[in-house]
């Protein structure tokens, strides 16, 4: 039997699929498609146009394997979701995250409590991202990247997984996203190549592209990036400013 919807405040055009489970005080805008088995906490606003639990499908000569085994897609209390954004099958978003319009977080992507998801931001699948981090305008995190807490990207950043752009199945042993300690932070526009380490309250400066892993504290800059100095105590985390 279907979850009686009528309580909700939900707009036009609205399709919730047979399995779907709302918390208390959700708010749904127009044109909005839940796919069956999502589960959404309490006190959640979906925005017009969203998509949530979609699962993904492979392109006709894609090498890449779709599982049809995955979990359905969980979001937690107090979250935001922005008009036309989409949240894939096998996801869990968790208490207090704001995702902003037009950003894509892809199946398999785990993000903590308190995140800020940008405008048209793309978390692609199998990623994790930590808690109070924030993610600005049209980044772009990599497949298989993590993030830990307090991690902040800036806009336009490029993250990338695949070191050979191989044309054979062979590129996808070596396939390997990027890794952000917590506190790390990248500048706007900048490009870091697969399998990159940033440490603990590493810095990448804006428009740098980084080749080689990032020492904790350090800042670097340039092409390719070099460190030129300390990040300053005053600059780190709480916890680190010692």
């Amino acid at each position: 039997m279907s979850q009686d919807y009528s309580g909700y405040k939900v707009g036009r055009n609205v399709v919730i699929e047979e399995g779907v489970q709302l918390g208390k005080n959700v708010v749904i805008g127009h044109n909005v498609i839940i796919y069956s088995g999502t589960i959404i906490g309490n006190n959640v606003v979906i925005q017009d146009q969203v998509i949530i639990g979609k699962k993904p499908t492979k392109a006709k000569h894609s090498i890449l394997q779709v599982s049809e085994k995955s979990s359905p897609t969980k979001i937690g209390d107090d979250v935001v979701i922005g008009s036309s954004s989409i949240i894939y099958h096998h996801s869990v978003i968790e208490n207090e995250v704001y995702i902003a319009d037009l950003a894509t977080v892809r199946e398999g992507v785990h993000v903590g409590k308190g995140t800020i998801v940008g405008r048209g931001v793309a978390i692609e699948n199998h990623c994790k991202i930590g808690s109070f981090c924030k993610l600005e305008t049209n980044s772009y995190i990599t497949a298989y990247s993590v993030l830990k807490d307090h991690v902040f990207i800036a806009p336009c950043v490029v993250t990338t997984n695949d070191q050979y752009m191989g044309r054979t199945e062979a590129r996808l042993k070596s396939i390997k996203g990027i890794t952000v300690e917590k506190g790390g932070r990248i500048g706007a526009n900048a490009i870091i190549l697969p399998g990159i380490v940033i440490e603990e309250e590493g810095v990448v400066a804006a428009g740098s592209i980084v080749t080689k892993d990032v020492k904790k504290g350090e800042l670097v800059m340039g092409i390719p990036a070099k460190k030129v100095r300390d990040v300053p105590l005053e600059q780190r985390l709480p916890e680190n400013n010692k």
